[in-house]
């Protein structure tokens, strides 16, 4: 249960700092009509949604199977991640045709050194929840914790733009202003379809990838009593993955010896590999 623990944590976390951006952007972006601070602010709140989205969707997938659903809810995690794209990319489109038509109208940012403070308090807050998300995504692997520690990365390298055209407005030059608006439109766009492509394959039922339908022969190989594997099937339920395959065995061996093989193999599939969840393993003789 640590997995859904940590995961929690991320999204609790999110919404506390990106609250606290939102407030403090959208203060500065306002009074100092700066397109791309406001763009950054919108940002904020499509980050607090998707922290929402990620409790939630955790919270969700950590209900074990029941009746309805045999193998638990672990496909929820892709459900709400796909959800948490869709809004990424709605407000992309919206920033986008924003921050154009600041350029065709001119308008002009106002420098001051509140834009410049809330930009460098961006970056440092961000950098924390970054390197947090970052850590817990590696030992986990949570498609929730990855579009959060995506979008963690993605707004420092936003704001540092952001920073860079603010420092810009004070001789005079504005347009730059509208182009980091648009250029953040279209960061949270592409991000969006990562995370949608992503959370897609799976809900598809996308097989183990090569590398490690190759690893799992290779341990069913290792016992020397087993002359052949085929016919693997796999697919995903969450995370994690229910694999099918047929082993082929000396047809001298009795159903009792031959079944004892496919079970100690169920078991040691599971125990070293974490992408399994179960593994259904088929006797037929050599």
């Amino acid at each position: 249960m640590k997995r859904y623990e940590a995961t929690h944590q991320v999204g609790m976390f999110g919404i506390i700092g990106n609250l606290f951006l939102l407030v403090i952007k959208s203060m500065v972006g306002f009074v100092s009509h700066s397109q791309s601070m406001i763009a950054d602010a919108v940002n904020s709140a499509s980050d607090i949604f998707a922290s929402l989205m990620t409790m939630i969707g955790n919270k969700i997938a950590r209900v074990p199977g029941d009746k309805d659903h045999n193998f638990g809810h672990g496909k929820a995690e892709y459900i709400f991640s796909m959800f948490i794209s869709l809004s990424m990319m709605g407000l992309s489109l919206k920033l986008f045709f924003d921050s154009l038509f600041s350029i065709i109208q001119g308008n002009e940012v106002i420098f001051s050194m509140p834009l410049l403070l809330v930009c460098l308090i961006t970056i440092l807050v961000k950098l924390i929840l970054y390197f947090h998300t970052r850590k817990v995504y590696r030992k986990y692997h949570n498609i929730l914790v990855e579009s959060n520690m995506y979008d963690h990365r993605n707004d420092c390298v936003i704001t540092t733009f952001t920073t860079i055209s603010i420092l810009l407005s004070f001789y005079g030059i504005y347009w730059v202003d509208g182009i980091v608006g648009i250029g953040i439109s279209l960061w949270i766009f592409y991000t969006g379809i990562q995370i949608f492509l992503e959370s897609y394959r799976v809900l598809m039922d996308s097989s183990l990838s090569e590398e490690d339908q190759n690893q799992l022969e290779s341990l069913v190989l290792e016992n020397g009593e087993i002359q052949k594997v085929d016919e693997v099937y796999s697919i995903p339920v969450g995370y994690r993955y229910i694999v099918v395959f047929t082993i082929f065995v000396d047809g001298k061996l009795s159903t009792s010896e031959s079944h004892q093989i496919a079970d100690a193999l169920e078991e040691k599939i599971v125990k070293k590999m974490d992408k399994i969840q179960k593994a259904i393993v088929h006797v037929n003789p050599a």
